[in-house]
């Protein structure tokens, strides 16, 4: 074929890689913020990209990977305009293209790892840029097999020789790109860590005569039992939304949190293990309720990121304010244990079969709540 279609071919792969690392990119935002966020691929747990981009392993020097992503793929597309600079039958920027294309080929391979090994969930449009980047790397090393006139590694030498021989011209294509890219890096917000309003820590706050934690409007219009999980990504996210909700309505929205951990040791309804761990976490928030620091230790146990299975009594004690000794010996407290089995009693009885749950005025609501149903009691 001739020399422009492999161009328009290698073209239309990282205009297509691009277009595709945007979507993941606005997926992995929404997922984090919209609380009503569902992408069209999570269709079962092993295939579903929104659990993919609330695992940790979705963001990678303090950028998510999919911008990353935009990133290589512009790279190429700027590669591939310097290359128009070259005269002669000899191509050249090809083995540059083809080395940024390995470099990225290898970390789908890493990617793909922690989807099977770590995440054990797959997205769908990872895996296409996954495809996408293998394809780049075999187009590139076959322009420059078939169009250059020298190895990989001397080609790149060449490419470098080109670059200066034309520095007005490529100064013209790189430098806004690198110029962005730092600006991005260094002003990207970190949205995917979720963290209470500061003035939510003024709230009032006390416990129900049920004996559940409650912060919000001493004299409710709205109450809102949550049900949660502290191991749970959406019961994290709707957690620190309805913290911010209540800071903003503090006279109106009471918020009571209440336990249902997925874990196969604590809850009967759970067979097969899915939050483990979660259990022990639920009864240091309750041991944490019985000093008056309930809150605090409920927001540190949520801003724990999954991949942290062991919980460090130490630093939350720091954190907390509790004494560590006291935290070790008390979290399984007969008491404790006793309140917590009682709330996931009160939850099955409710129907509820996974987290995050909400009870208002008796009605029970799974995952989130609708719009129109807060929007009555907003300020």
């Amino acid at each position: 074929m001739a020399y422009r279609i492999y161009v328009a071919m290698a073209l239309t792969l990282a205009l297509a890689g691009m277009a595709d690392s945007v979507y993941l990119a606005v997926s992995h935002y929404r997922v984090h913020v919209d609380i009503g966020y569902r992408s069209f691929c999570a269709i079962t747990k092993s295939i579903n990209c929104d659990t993919v981009s609330q695992s940790p392993y979705a963001v990678f020097l303090g950028l998510p990977v999919a911008v990353w992503g935009v990133f290589g793929y512009m790279l190429i597309v700027a590669l591939m305009t310097i290359s128009t600079f070259a005269q002669g039958p000899h191509k050249r920027m090809w083995p540059s293209i083809f080395f940024v294309s390995l470099a990225y080929s290898l970390f789908s391979v890493i990617l793909a790892a922690i989807s099977t090994f770590l995440v054990k969930s797959y997205c769908l449009m990872c895996i296409l840029t996954y495809a996408l980047n293998l394809f780049l790397l075999y187009l590139a090393w076959l322009i420059h097999k078939r169009f250059g006139s020298d190895c990989l590694v001397a080609g790149l030498g060449n490419d470098l020789h080109l670059i200066a021989r034309n520095k007005a011209k490529a100064a013209v294509i790189l430098l806004p790109f690198f110029s962005v890219w730092i600006l991005v890096w260094g002003v990207f917000p970190n949205y995917w860590t979720f963290k209470p309003d500061t003035t939510s820590q003024k709230l009032a706050s006390g416990i129900t005569s049920g004996g559940d934690p409650w912060i919000g409007a001493t004299e409710p219009v709205l109450t809102v039992i949550e049900y949660s999980d502290y191991r749970c990504f959406q019961c994290r996210k709707m957690h620190f939304f309805l913290r911010d909700l209540i800071s903003r309505n503090p006279e109106s929205i009471r918020l009571v949190h209440r336990h249902f951990p997925m874990d196969k040791k604590f809850n009967p309804l759970v067979k097969k293990q899915v939050h483990a761990g979660s259990g022990r976490m639920a009864l240091l928030a309750l041991y944490a309720a019985t000093q008056g620091r309930f809150w605090q230790m409920n927001d540190l146990l949520f801003s724990l990121r999954e991949e942290h299975k062991q919980i460090n009594m130490k630093e939350l004690s720091k954190k907390s304010g509790l004494e560590t000794k006291d935290l070790a010996r008390m979290v399984g407290h007969p008491l404790l244990l006793q309140k917590l089995q009682r709330d996931i009693q009160d939850a099955l009885s409710l129907g509820i079969e996974g987290t995050p749950a909400f009870v208002i005025d008796g009605n029970v609501y799974t995952a989130q709540i609708a719009p129109e149903i807060l929007k009555p009691y907003l300020e």
